[in-house]
């Protein structure tokens, strides 16, 4: 998610006139870096699902926001979840697990999806509501009249959650409003600038991580931030680049190079077969007759739609 993505995906938001109801960001990150949009509220009033962009990153139903940080570890480290505007606290929960729908124990979850979080008036009939929370990081309490920016807690995996996020919904009167396109029935550019501050820009999918491994990695341990190894020895088994993605769409191609001292050690690209809300590829080589070359070894995972690049990242690793 990098300058290749921001030239595709500059936000058209304006800040909103002073005085009218407007948010700032529900978490301490910086979008496009170290969090980003994993799902948006569902534009489509039919069985299918959009987002406000006509893209995919939604699902049936959707009421909210989602904020995703870029894996498990950042979690653990803490992350702060932010009041997106002044108000009043009504309801709050904590205390449930972290990770119960995530391993799989849906019975845990059944009828507190939104898992630990807090709801706040705004007036003038608005309201927002913050979900997955983690288990005992609430610093808030009902009745606390709160700031913009202020911290209500940290991001967790609670509730109906399979990665690490703060779900944000926005209402007004009881009835959900998507913050990009408030008032705006179906999908397609909004013609306002929405309910943001300052408008995260829209991303239509983008890299998560990209790292080397000795292996070929497992899931959980890409989505967990410990897959990436700093530095490889010459008898390494193999030599293996990975890229973990969000947002992927039927068609999308990654493709995986690693070059070394000797030259290209791999370059393949892969065809997504499917929309995917997150996945990742990887590509390598066992170890050669004698051993790694000693040496620098740079790999590029690409993200491309339709022979174009959505985005790119890039990483080096030593084998001495």
């Amino acid at each position: 998610m990098r300058a290749a993505l921001t030239a595709l995906c500059l936000s058209l938001a304006a800040p909103v006139a002073a005085g009218d109801f407007a948010l700032g960001l529900p978490i301490a990150c910086d979008p496009g870096e170290t969090c980003h949009i994993q799902q948006y509220v569902d534009a489509d009033p039919g069985p299918g699902a959009q987002d406000y962009r006509c893209g995919t990153l939604s699902y049936e139903g959707h009421k909210g926001t989602d904020f995703a940080l870029t894996d498990l570890s950042a979690m653990v480290a803490g992350v702060d979840v932010l009041a997106a505007a002044p108000g009043v606290v009504t309801a709050l929960r904590d205390g449930m697990v972290d990770g119960a729908f995530y391993q799989g124990d849906e019975t845990a979850v059944a009828d507190r999806e939104c898992g630990n979080g807090v709801v706040i008036d705004h007036g003038n009939g608005w309201e927002t509501q913050y979900c997955h929370m983690r288990r005992g990081s609430v610093r808030v309490t009902k009745g606390n009249r709160v700031a913009r920016g202020a911290v209500l807690g940290a991001v967790g995996l609670s509730g109906k959650s399979q990665f690490p996020h703060v779900h944000l919904s926005v209402r007004r009167d009881g009835v959900v409003v998507d913050p990009f396109s408030p008032g705006q029935t179906g999908c397609g550019l909004p013609a306002g600038p929405g309910l943001w501050h300052q408008a995260p820009a829209y991303e239509p999918g983008g890299l998560l991580a990209v790292g080397f491994a000795a292996g070929m990695p497992s899931y959980d341990a890409i989505k967990a931030g410990r897959a990436a190894v700093d530095g490889l020895a010459p008898d390494a088994p193999a030599l293996v680049l990975y890229g973990y993605a969000f947002g992927g769409q039927a068609g999308d191609v990654i493709r995986i190079v690693i070059d070394g001292p000797e030259g290209t050690v791999t370059d393949q690209s892969a065809e997504l077969e499917k929309d995917q809300a997150q996945l990742f590829r990887a590509a390598g080589k066992h170890q050669p007759q004698g051993g790694w070359p000693v040496g620098r070894y740079n790999g590029s995972v690409q993200l491309l739609r339709d022979g174009q690049e959505i985005d790119r990242e890039e990483v080096g690793i030593t084998i001495e």
